[in-house]
C-alpha cells in the first residue's frame, strides 16, 4: 500500500487563516469571533495556527497590515493615482463603492473603519497599527492634489485638509450607509464634499 505523501503549504494556510479571520472580523468583528471559531473555518489545528499567528492580536494586526492596508490601497489609493485629477478620483471611488454596495444589496462598513471603531481604544498597538492605515490613505490623497497644484489646478485647496475632511465624509458616510443599509448616503456625502 502506498502511503499519501504530505503536502506541507505553510504560506497557502497563512493566507488561509487570514482569509478566515478577515471575513469574521468584518462579519462579526473582533471580539465576538473565537480562535475556536476561525481554526474550524480554515481547517486548521490550533498548532498551525499559533506556528504563523502566537495570538489572536498577532492575527488581528496581520489582518489590518496586510489585507486592510492592501484594500485601502485597492479601492482608494490605486484609482485616485490612476485619475485625471484628486477630485476626479474621491468621485470615481465614491460611485464605485456606492455602486458596488447596491449590486451586493447590503453594506457590511469599511474595513477599515469597522475595526478602528472596534480596537482603537482597546490596545495601543491596534491603534498604531489602523491609524498607519488612516495616515498613508490622507497622504496619498494629500499628494494627488499637490501633483494637481503642481500641474496648475486646486490652488486655492489645502491639500491636508481635503485629504482629511475626505477620509472622514467616507468614513462617516460608510457608518451611515451600514447603520441605514443605504449606499445612497455616499452619494449624498460626495455632493456635499464636492463644494468643498
Amino acid at each position: 500500500m502506498a502511503r499519501k505523501k504530505r503536502t506541507n503549504d505553510p504560506e497557502g494556510m497563512r493566507r488561509r487563516v487570514l482569509d478566515v479571520a478577515e471575513d469574521s472580523f468584518q462579519a462579526r468583528g473582533y471580539h465576538a469571533s473565537s480562535l475556536g471559531d476561525l481554526m474550524a473555518a480554515a481547517g486548521v489545528t490550533g498548532g498551525a495556527l499559533h506556528h504563523h499567528f502566537p495570538t489572536k492580536k498577532a492575527l488581528a494586526l496581520a489582518v489590518i497590515e496586510e489585507r486592510v492596508a492592501a484594500a485601502v490601497q485597492e479601492t482608494w489609493v490605486a484609482p485616485l493615482r490612476a485619475a485625471p485629477s484628486a477630485r476626479q478620483g474621491v468621485r470615481a471611488v465614491f460611485e464605485a463603492v456606492a455602486a458596488e454596495l447596491e449590486r451586493q444589496g447590503y453594506v457590511r462598513g469599511c474595513p477599515l473603519n469597522n475595526l478602528a471603531h472596534e480596537l482603537s481604544l482597546a490596545d495601543a498597538d491596534f491603534r498604531l497599527a489602523l491609524a498607519n492605515v488612516f495616515a498613508g490613505w490622507r497622504q496619498a490623497i494629500a499628494d494627488k492634489v499637490r501633483a494637481d497644484q503642481e500641474a496648475g489646478g486646486e490652488s486655492a485647496t489645502d491639500p491636508d485638509r481635503f485629504a482629511a475632511l475626505t477620509v472622514a465624509a467616507y468614513s462617516g458616510a460608510m457608518s451611515m450607509a451600514k447603520t441605514a443599509q443605504d449606499a445612497g448616503v455616499l452619494r449624498e456625502c460626495l455632493a456635499g464634499l464636492a463644494r468643498f
